[in-house]
């Protein structure tokens, strides 16, 4: 683990940052700007969590945990996306594991008839804040990789984190009877 003794390095301060491993790159780099966005996704579900508690806070305390693994992973160069020791990646069990809890708490839920506006309950509204960041931050990784090699399993993890919130948005909107559905046209 880092020992963070000195919060200010200046190391940034002429627009570059360093990846793991200690190259350094501009601060607007297409790999930073991916795990810059997991890094904002990851400060929303915090505050989604302020509003949640037990099963879903739970969940949402071991996604926080993987979101710091997956800016780990985005932040690390090259094309061996095997974890190791030293090397942290997202691996096919974490996005399994996502989807084995869509699957249990969809199974409670009353099928939708339509999309849901996002919102309903404070839970669920913070929860569709943190889905919407990590729809973005799966487009930055999914842009990254176009240019230089990413985890395709971190890739995946950000599409099934974005399904996980929705669900879990829905599950804490006492279980789908708060979701706030759309009226197409409701405003003509």
């Amino acid at each position: 683990m880092p020992k963070l003794s000195k919060i200010y390095t200046r190391g940034g301060d002429k627009g570059e940052t360093s990846l793991t491993g200690g190259k350094r790159v501009p601060k607007d780099d297409l790999r930073v700007a991916a795990y810059g966005t997991v890094d904002e996704a990851n400060a929303f579900i915090g505050v989604a969590r302020l509003h949640c508690e037990g099963v879903p806070d739970k969940m949402l305390a071991r996604i926080q945990h993987d979101m710091f693994d997956l800016g780990a992973d985005l932040s690390t160069p090259g094309d061996d996306f095997t974890p190791s020791e030293m090397t942290l990646r997202i691996t096919a069990e974490q996005v399994t594991r996502l989807e084995e809890e869509i699957d249990a708490m969809n199974a409670d839920l009353s099928p939708l008839t339509n999309f849901t506006l996002p919102g309903g309950t404070p839970p669920g509204a913070h929860l569709h804040v943190a889905r919407t960041v990590v729809r973005r931050a799966e487009r930055a990784a999914i842009t990254a990789s176009r240019e230089m090699p990413i985890n395709p399993e971190a890739i995946k993890y950000l599409n099934r984190l974005s399904d996980h919130l929705f669900v879990l948005s829905r599950h804490v909107n006492k279980k789908g009877s708060g979701d706030v559905l759309w009226v197409p046209g409701a405003n003509r």
